[in-house]
């Protein structure tokens, strides 16, 4: 499909990685041509010529911008990822080589600001919360087999106190604590001093009729399943404690507890952390406002990342009360019973085996159901590495999530957000998000796709809980 000047213009101002490739941005004023994701300052509109290749803009007289280099990108090649990619890898097998950053950038050959760099650029992440998150998730399956202090120091930790620290920090329980998961059906978790869990609660909460997820008094439950075994999971917050509590006539072991872990960690947005999206408003006079209430409020995650990808694809271009009509529809079709009146949500292998009238008979257009269907066979037939994106680069990503039929910028990002955990997301063209946006900064008008971008801009690099602190300013936040 030929583009028209305003779409390209508008994915030159939302920096889309997904239109790279398909035009370049020439400005007139400079005498550069870029990418549409090129991180430089965006230039006014009656500035810009827009070319088909390198080679037009260079014979035009433009030359190859120096931060995006779309020379690099028409041969395929990144330098700056390829380089952090590399990084990555010596961390993935040789995390006891580097104890810190200064460690990391020593071996780059780069400074800790270039690195800082390509870690907020690519991960949406600084290096010490990446590397920290990557420790942390190789400790947790070493404790399967050693003890704590041998899978500390395997994982990367320099020292006990630090590895028993941050392991508390993103997974609610200390690291022997995680290693008798299975021992019996209930843990704790320790809650942050900060934490406040009427969010969590208010999400689980915001469907009467869920059969999947309810809140009764202060506690959660959740049912989920987990190779083929479905139970409840009940949340009872006790001070700053929370008891979580497996009922299944199934018998417990660490595989299922772990998962259950898994599922109040990302129910109660853990391991995200508030602080520094706080700091950053509270610097700016016309943000600090929007936090008003709720300084500490984390992005509650969906129960696992093909729960999220289901909403996201059911959610599309319908009204709220729809969305919960179909999400039903799906629970009962075929998610597993989990007792006393509840229904665990489908897995990807479940969903993937219907056909599209068994949803097209119930409320789905055709459409939507041959999207979920289709994009669930990717998953369950190992195609599409659902949980292999959280360790990408955000911008591959994005561009893995939209190469799937029915998969766009909003559904994209939408799944980043809330599935994957990722930092600096904005849901172009979200209309709860418009609305917020019309009224926190009293606009006479709704925001376009490209004024959405440049309001939300203000909030980057954490975009993301930024969103959902706007929905939430609506007194009204987005469905499981």
């Amino acid at each position: 499909m030929k583009l028209t000047r305003k779409k390209m213009l508008e994915s030159m101002y939302q920096r889309d990685a997904a239109a790279n490739g398909r035009f370049l941005i020439a400005v007139r004023s400079t005498g550069i041509f870029c990418l549409p994701s090129c991180p430089a300052r965006k230039p006014l509109a009656g500035n810009v010529t827009f070319y088909a290749t390198p080679g037009e803009a260079m014979n035009a007289g433009f030359r190859a911008c120096r931060r995006c280099r779309p020379e690099h990108f028409y041969r395929g090649y990144d330098p700056d990822l390829a380089e952090l990619e590399g990084l990555l890898e010596l961390v993935r097998t040789e995390p006891s080589a580097f104890r810190s950053v200064q460690d990391l950038a020593a071996r780059s050959g780069s400074g800790v600001t270039r690195l800082n760099q390509l870690f907020r650029h690519y991960l949406q992440a600084t290096p010490a919360n990446y590397m920290t998150m990557l420790r942390v998730r190789a400790a947790r399956a070493l404790l399967a087999d050693m003890p704590a202090s041998e899978a500390g120091f395997s994982a990367g930790f320099d020292s006990g106190s630090a590895f028993n620290e941050n392991f508390r920090r993103l997974t609610g329980m200390s690291p022997g604590a995680y290693r008798r998961l299975g021992s019996k059906r209930s843990f704790e978790l320790h809650l942050p001093d900060d934490f406040l869990p009427e969010y969590p609660r208010q999400m689980l909460a915001r469907d009467p009729d869920s059969v999947t997820e309810r809140v009764a008094g202060l506690t959660l439950i959740k049912a989920f399943s987990n190779d083929g075994r479905a139970a409840r999971l009940e949340l009872m917050p006790r001070g700053n404690r929370l008891r979580c509590e497996m009922l299944s006539r199934e018998p417990v072991d660490p595989l299922l507890m772990r998962a259950a872990h898994e599922i109040a960690v990302r129910t109660l947005g853990l391991a995200s952390d508030p602080l520094p999206f706080r700091r950053h408003v509270e610097r700016h006079p016309e943000l600090a406002p929007l936090i008003a209430g709720r300084p500490t409020m984390r992005i509650p995650q969906s129960a696992d990342a093909f729960e999220g990808v289901a909403w996201a694809v059911i959610g599309q271009q319908i009204n709220l009360r729809f969305a919960y009509i179909l999400r039903h529809s799906l629970i009962e079709l075929c998610g597993l019973q989990a007792g006393d009146g509840f229904i665990a949500h489908p897995d990807s292998a479940r969903v993937a085996a219907l056909d599209y009238t068994d949803l097209t008979r119930r409320k789905f257009s055709r459409q939507k159901a041959a999207y979920l269907i289709d994009f669930a066979r990717l998953i369950a037939s190992g195609e599409f590495a659902l949980q292999g994106l959280q360790a990408l680069p955000a911008i591959q990503a994005e561009k893995k999530l939209r190469e799937v039929r029915g998969i766009g910028p909003w559904s994209a990002n939408y799944i980043m957000l809330r599935a994957l955990g990722f930092a600096d997301c904005v849901p172009i063209g979200d209309t709860g998000l418009v609305t917020a946006l019309e009224l926190y900064f009293q606009l006479d008008h709704r925001p376009n796709a490209v004024e959405t971008h440049a309001l939300m801009q203000k909030f980057a690099p954490h975009r993301s809980l930024a969103t959902y602190h706007l929905w939430r300013s609506l007194g009204d936040i987005p469905g499981p």
